[in-house]
C-alpha cells in the first residue's frame, strides 16, 4: 500500500458533521477516557474536527499532521488554547520518550500503519498508555473513505499494535470502519 495524505483541496469535507456517524464523538471520548491532566495527540488532525472535541478534556492536545496546509486551515478557524500544532510523520514524532498519556487517529492508520510508526507511538506513550484507532476497514465497501486496496482490516491492526508492545483491550469491526483501544504494555 502506498502512503498518501488527504487532499487539502477537498479539507472542506474534514469538518462535515456527517462525520459523526462513524465515531460519534462521545465514543470517541468514551473510548479515550482522557482525564483533565492528560498530554495527548491527534494523530492526522487535519483541520482538527475531532481535535475541538477532544481538547477541553484534557490538559494538552497535540494536533499532529504532515501537511502544514492543514494546520494553516486549522489555525483560520481557532485553534482551543491548549492545542498545539505538530508537523510530523507519526514515524518521527518530536516528543519525548514516554511523554503521552494517549494518542488517538480518527480515519488516519491506513496512512502510517508500518512498523517504525508504531515503533514511534510505543516510544512516545507511556507505560499504561492507550492509543485509541478508528479507521476504513478493508471489508468496508468503499462508498466513502479511500479506495479498500488502501485498506486495513482489524485483525492487521491488532498485530501490529501487539508486535510494537501494546496489548488490545477493546476491538470491533463494523460495516465500513474498525475500533481499537491498544494498551502500551508496561
Amino acid at each position: 500500500m502506498g502512503f498518501h495524505t488527504f487532499d487539502v483541496d477537498r479539507a472542506d469535507a474534514l469538518d462535515d458533521p456527517s462525520r459523526y456517524r462513524f465515531c460519534s464523538r462521545e465514543e470517541l471520548l468514551s473510548l479515550l477516557s482522557p482525564a483533565p491532566t492528560d498530554v495527548v495527540a491527534d494523530l492526522g488532525s487535519g483541520t482538527g474536527f475531532y481535535t475541538d472535541e477532544v481538547a477541553p478534556h484534557v490538559a494538552t492536545l497535540y494536533a499532529v499532521d504532515v501537511q502544514t496546509e492543514m494546520h494553516g486551515l486549522y489555525r483560520e478557524k481557532g485553534l482551543p488554547p491548549n492545542v498545539d500544532l505538530v508537523t510530523a510523520e507519526v514515524a518521527d514524532l518530536p516528543f519525548a520518550d514516554d511523554a503521552l498519556d494517549a494518542a488517538f487517529s480518527t480515519m488516519t492508520y491506513h496512512e502510517f500503519a508500518t512498523d517504525e510508526s508504531l515503533a514511534e507511538l510505543a516510544r512516545v506513550v507511556r507505560p499504561g498508555g492507550r492509543v485509541v484507532t478508528v479507521d476504513w476497514s478493508a471489508r468496508g465497501d468503499g462508498v466513502d473513505g479511500p479506495p479498500t486496496d488502501e485498506r486495513y482490516d482489524l485483525g492487521h491492526a491488532v498485530s501490529a499494535f501487539a508486535d510494537a508492545g501494546f496489548a488490545t483491550t477493546h476491538a470491533v469491526s463494523r460495516r465500513e470502519t474498525f475500533v481499537s483501544v491498544a494498551r502500551r504494555d508496561a
